[in-house]
């Protein structure tokens, strides 16, 4: 009877267990029976995301605490995990074909990214600062593994340990960070911290969130903790550059606003001026600096500089709407971001891979379904109504709106004029210029990432009910 109430109480860690099961038995397996296991790993391993995926809609709703309220499932975990794991699925569903035709099939490729979400899961779990740290660093372990793992491709190695180098920096400031904000409030929980912080801050404490801040800002690479996006985005395999782009930014996003709206909310004024300025910063950089760049990989770097600064913009108001934006809008940005890597990569000819933005000329005529959907995929990017990407900004900034931060809401739809432009030279460049030598033909499992994406992204606005009903619950558990 003991053990069967021991067992309950796990409960709500299942879809943890299942992942951290899951990566040991694939790990086993592929040690065992060596490199000729690794597709079948790796298939399996995609397998293993929608078992957890199933357990987290299977649990009964909470909320649930554990482990003396360091880890907690709400409904805003529930959300952001099923978010995350759809992410990572993708991501890994991307990576079967092209680990193939590039031969680096290696069965510690779906393993890693098992362990990266297993860190991820717990981060968005995570209640108090000790938590926080350790589902951060389970997380971005394997990911700097996962960035350097061509090893006969020199960008690659070098994108993993420039990852590495800077990763580290900034986990031992968001460490300090914590250190000084327990040190001012006695306390590591995130709902003792909001108690201590309810007359004020310290300028020790507000140090501490500072820093605690540059360690989020450089998960989701903001500005000015972005350098490091564009040279791991174009070095490091392209499937790996999809998984960083999608499932990593929605946990760091998600304990951004955990940590923020729970830990201190006595003290919203002064973190909001940081969020503010962060969220500026990232749009008009995202927005001006990827206008030159003629690498697509690159070029997706800076634009998703430029919407993490959009989702930033939701945070800033420190409302329940604003929070139900940011939740809207990474959901849609997750649903953009699949989309167009599946579409990079089918971008190979004569048995290479390629990845300037001119080797998409005249696309519309080479492969016109192809075109058809990276155009619905770019103009969502783009935030052009009536597409998805244009509610996902139109939400965080009515929020922003409502709350008061009207040069914050102008600024963020000037920028997306300004992005607007390089998204619409690559349609520009798919149906306007003269073709050149067409691509292979595209794999089914990125035709359907594809075509999920593409579809996601033009029938949101028939039905947005279920999305935004989430979204809603999810961020009122915040609060």
């Amino acid at each position: 009877m003991t053990q069967l109430l021991a067992l309950q109480d796990l409960l709500p860690l299942l879809p943890e267990l299942i992942l951290a099961c899951g990566a040991m038995l694939m790990l086993m397996i592929g040690a065992m029976i060596g490199e000729r296991s690794s597709a079948v790993v790796n298939g399996w391993c995609v397998v293993i995301l929608a078992l957890a995926a199933a357990a987290l809609l299977w649990l009964p709703r909470g909320p649930h605490v554990m482990f003396g309220g360091s880890f907690l499932v709400d409904e805003y975990a529930r959300f952001l995990k099923i978010l995350t794991l759809i992410g990572s699925g993708g991501a890994l569903l991307l990576s079967l074909d092209y680990l193939t035709l590039e031969k680096q099939q290696k069965f510690e490729y779906g393993t890693l990214f098992l362990l990266a979400t297993l860190g991820m899961l717990m981060l968005i779990s995570a209640s108090d600062l000790i938590a926080l740290y350790l589902g951060l660093e389970l997380m971005s372990l394997p990911l700097y593994v996962i960035a350097a793992s061509n090893r006969e491709n020199t960008r690659s190695t070098e994108a993993g340990l420039k990852y590495f180098v800077l990763g580290a920096l900034s986990s031992g400031m968001l460490l300090y960070g914590a250190s000084l904000i327990y040190g001012f409030t006695g306390t590591v929980n995130f709902t003792g911290i909001a108690k201590a912080t309810q007359s004020g801050a310290s300028i020790g404490l507000i140090f501490g969130l500072v820093f605690l801040f540059v360690g989020f800002c450089f998960k989701i690479s903001a500005v000015p903790f972005h350098m490091w996006t564009p040279d791991v985005y174009e070095g490091a395999p392209t499937p790996v550059t999809a998984f960083f782009a999608a499932a990593p930014k929605v946990a760091a996003i998600a304990i951004f606003a955990r940590a923020t709206v729970v830990a201190f909310p006595g003290i919203t004024h002064q973190w909001q001026q940081i969020v503010v300025f962060v969220s500026i910063a990232s749009m008009v950089l995202g927005a001006f600096a990827a206008i030159g760049q003629r690498n697509i990989k690159r070029l997706m770097a800076y634009s998703s500089i430029g919407h993490m600064g959009y989702a930033l913009v939701g945070l800033a108001a420190g409302t329940p709407e604003g929070v139900q934006g940011v939740l809207v809008y990474m959901s849609i940005y997750v649903a953009m971001t699949l989309g167009t890597f599946a579409v990079i990569l089918s971008m190979r000819r004569d048995g290479k891979f390629v990845e300037n933005i001119g080797d998409l000329a005249g696309l519309a005529r080479t492969h016109p379904t192809m075109a058809f959907f990276l155009g619905v995929l770019l103009f969502s990017l783009a935030g052009i109504p009536p597409l998805a990407g244009f509610f996902a900004k139109f939400y965080v900034f009515l929020a922003a709106i409502k709350a008061g931060l009207f040069t914050l809401a102008v600024i963020g739809v000037l920028s997306s004029v300004v992005g607007a432009y390089y998204y619409l030279a690559i349609v520009k460049i798919m149906y306007f210029d003269e073709p050149v030598k067409g691509f292979e033909p595209m794999p089914i499992l990125l035709r359907l990432v594809l075509g999920v994406s593409g579809l996601v992204n033009i029938l949101f606005f028939v039905y947005p009910a279920p999305l935004l009903g989430a979204a809603t619950v999810a961020a009122k558990s915040l609060f």
